[in-house]
């Protein structure tokens, strides 16, 4: 049974796709770049298709010669660290599209393509959609839009035994805040965010949707998992100096 993986060109997709593949698990690639989707295929020996991932018809499409499907995960994702007042109404409308409307169409189209089998949905999310961070507000309404959507699916789906779950990730060193963590003094004040105090890396948030959408976890629906050093939850400890 092969694992959908969308956005799989990504540091997190291509990261999970390794995994799976070096545990034996088939996947099926979708992205838009199809020279970088070719390329992730010819490594891993795997089958591919390109979409518009924020329209579920071609997303059906793309899928229909995967053959028999036991999840799907999305790892689309984007950025936009703005204040509402400097947010353009044309890039909040590309926030929403790139991410809630990418992770709507994995909904309907896992909704339609697993109701005879069942099977695992993840999507991801981010800790600022639980907490209030500084400029976040149009990323933090579509992550936080996701979670919702996936609360619903899980119920909507749970009698087709379908599962949804979100994997909620703090900053993890990925190419889309490359700009960040690269940058000594950058990386080093966004990982005092974290209670951990360190940033994460991809494979922590790959090795987690490795186990959600594993059937052995099985009884596991509607949940946000926090991947995120503690950001969304746990307040760091603050340096005191006497």
């Amino acid at each position: 049974m092969t694992a959908v993986i969308i956005g799989a060109t990504g540091t997190t997709g291509s990261c999970l796709a390794r995994r799976l593949v070096a545990a034996g698990k088939p996947v099926f690639l979708v992205g838009r770049d199809n020279e970088r989707l070719q390329e992730l295929a010819t490594e891993l020996n795997a089958r591919y298709a390109t979409a518009d991932l924020s329209s579920s018809d071609s997303l059906i499409e793309a899928v229909t010669s995967a053959g028999p499907l036991a999840s799907f995960v999305n790892c689309v994702g984007s950025i936009l660290l703005k204040p509402a007042h400097l947010t353009s109404d044309a890039e909040f409308r590309e926030v929403l599209e790139t991410n809630l409307f990418t992770a709507f169409a994995t909904v309907k189209c896992a909704g339609k393509l697993l109701r005879g089998s069942g099977g695992s949905v993840v999507l991801m999310s981010s800790a600022a959609a639980k907490l209030g961070i500084a400029n976040h507000e149009a990323i933090a309404a579509a992550k936080a839009g996701i979670e919702g959507l996936a609360r619903s699916a899980a119920a909507t789906y749970a009698g087709a035994n379908i599962r949804f779950n979100v994997v909620s990730p703090g900053l993890v060193k990925t190419n889309l805040i490359k700009r960040i963590w690269e940058v000594l003094a950058m990386a080093s004040a966004s990982a005092e965010l974290h209670a951990l105090g360190r940033l994460g890396e991809p494979e922590q948030i790959a090795s987690m949707i490795a186990w959600l959408i594993d059937p052995e976890n099985h009884w596991i629906t509607g949940q946000v998992i926090g991947v995120d050093g503690g950001l969304g939850s746990v307040q760091p400890r603050r340096k005191v100096q006497v």
